[in-house]
């Protein structure tokens, strides 16, 4: 390398002009030589080489992952000592930092904390741009009237891998001009992956693995199972398994935790669901405090019994760790007015954009059903009852329509059942998030207030794939304690709660007597009669 023959060159010509401080030390036996030898020590540091990264025992390039990218530990740091009531330093006290580390290789960093410290990230920017590594004191830490260096810059030549969510890269493209030129490749990483023989084989390879490293107990068939399904619920998809390992390793540890406790030989699938559940009690404070109200009545909920104009919701609470279903009422009330529906949230502030547009839909599918021989003279209220904070999202909206409709037609509409799932303005029923925690949710609630064998919660049948249910849920359905009803179009789903057919328009978009729609239409012919008698 021409610049170690450089340097051992210059080495020995500083030797040669400093001979005497060497023959020195032979020459002198007196106090002169002693002092020569003192000097020895400084002398040969002079000499002395700092090795800031050794890499002989490494094979292929330096892969490096630096969990704490500060400056110093990120650029480097040059170290002082204190002296005589003064602080020194020098060329020995220089160290690396990760980048010097991964040179020639690849740096990984997590991109959330790394943002935290604007001068390390554009810092960081600028070696990169620059290709040179410097190393020196903290820009925004200068000691002043300190010594310290100034090392020649290192050429650079490293890859460096950000790792982070979704929202600060993309604020990174749109914001930051020299984000794009410095990193310009992108990768996604799915969190979720297909449900298939090899995928449920590297599984259990992955729980092997974690077995043998943290020194766990080895997982019984039943129990890798466990965990497979763990991961299949993580995702709400029966045919897909979640990639999030590091949830997964949570459940294998707090598993074999329990196995230990009992001196099992092997960690089976009552661990596993042991784990989960602990891990939820520990977090489902608020959701025990939202049962007691529906216990004490303080908020009303009816599971038996027939209503008109009235249905019972599902919404979800995320609470970060864990989310949960909770079960609420919604009521509509219809009179001759104003043609228009009366969205109680929006005019109190509480409903968000997407619940709105929900409500617009409703008004599009009542239209395009009962609006094409004359005009609509009907007001609409609709309404979460008891519902204090903030509405959004649209997996309410068929069952907002449904109220509507069972109060335009005077039908009662079962309350065992609870419903689920947005409707477009044709009248068919799409799919919702959610849908385990929400048909669960009512399940305990049913379960507290008391089981009929009639009560069940009604779906979109495209979110039937999404469920991964509790085993406490699969066996109250299976012994038909409990029932799951899945509808394609407002159509079936009314039925279902009504007992009674919706009924099919002729080309007059005339409706059949004694069916849902025939029974709304109806209403609405008198509604529009009155209006006009009293518009004249």
């Amino acid at each position: 390398c021409k610049d170690i023959q450089t340097y051992l060159k210059k080495v020995k010509e500083d030797i040669i002009d400093n001979i005497a401080m060497f023959l020195g030390v032979k020459n002198h036996e007196d106090d002169e030589g002693k002092k020569f030898l003192e000097m020895t020590g400084s002398l040969m540091k002079r000499y002395q080489v700092n090795v800031l990264v050794d890499r002989r025992r490494d094979k292929g390039a330096p892969v490096v992952f630096e969990p704490n990218p500060s400056f110093q530990n990120l650029f480097g740091k040059i170290e002082k000592k204190p002296v005589m009531g003064a602080f020194a330093t020098d060329f020995t006290m220089v160290q690396a930092g990760s980048l010097l580390k991964a040179n020639k290789g690849y740096l990984i960093l997590n991109i959330e904390p790394l943002l935290m410290n604007p001068s390390v990230w554009e810092s960081l920017k600028r070696t990169l741009k620059d290709s040179l590594l410097r190393i020196e004191d903290m820009p925004d830490q200068a000691d002043y009237g300190m010594p310290s260096l100034k090392p020649a810059p290192i050429p650079l030549k490293v890859k460096v891998i950000l790792v982070g969510g979704y929202e600060p890269f993309r604020i990174l493209q749109s914001t930051d001009l020299r984000f794009n030129k410095i990193f310009k490749v992108r990768a996604d990483f799915d969190y979720e992956t297909g449900q298939t023989n090899e995928n449920i084989y590297n599984y259990a390879r992955f729980i092997a693995h974690v077995c043998k490293e943290e020194n766990l107990l080895s997982f019984s068939p039943d129990g890798v199972w466990a965990v497979i399904e763990y991961g299949s619920r993580m995702v709400a998809d029966r045919q897909k398994l979640s990639l999030r390992f590091g949830q997964i390793l949570g459940v294998l540890k707090e598993a074999d935790y329990w196995a230990k406790k009992d001196n099992a030989p092997v960690v089976s699938k009552e661990y596993v669901i042991q784990a989960q559940s602990q891990h939820r009690f520990r977090h489902n404070l608020y959701e025990e405090k939202i049962l007691e109200q529906f216990d004490d009545l303080s908020v009303l909920l009816d599971v038996k019994g027939q209503v008109t104009g009235q249905v019972n919701a599902l919404a979800v609470y995320d609470m970060g760790e864990i989310s949960f279903g909770r079960p609420t009422r919604i009521t509509a009330e219809s009179y001759m007015g104003t043609p228009g529906i009366v969205n109680v949230e929006h005019e109190s502030d509480l409903s968000g954009q997407t619940h709105d547009k929900g409500v617009m839909i409703i008004a599009g599918f009542l239209g395009r059903m009962f609006a094409q021989n004359y005009p609509l003279s009907v007001s609409i209220s609709i309404t979460f009852e008891q519902s204090y904070d903030g509405i959004d999202g649209d997996s309410a909206s068929s069952t907002e329509l449904y109220a509507v409709l069972s109060s335009l037609s005077d039908i009662p509409i079962r309350q065992e059942i609870a419903v689920t799932g947005s409707v477009n303005q044709k009248g068919e029923i799409q799919a919702i998030g959610g849908v385990n925690e929400k048909i669960e949710g009512f399940y305990d609630i049913c379960v507290k207030k008391g089981l009929t064998k009639t009560q069940g919660v009604m779906i979109p049948s495209s979110n039937v794939k999404n469920l991964v249910l509790r085993r406490d849920v699969l066996k109250a359905i299976e012994k038909k304690q409990f029932h799951i009803y899945k509808v394609g179009t407002i159509e079936e789903g009314i039925q279902v709660l009504t007992g009674v057919s919706a009924g099919q328009p002729d080309s007059n978009f005339s409706y059949p007597e004694n069916t849902v729609f025939g029974k709304t239409q109806e209403k609405l012919k008198k509604y529009h009669k009155l209006s006009m008698q009293y518009g004249k």
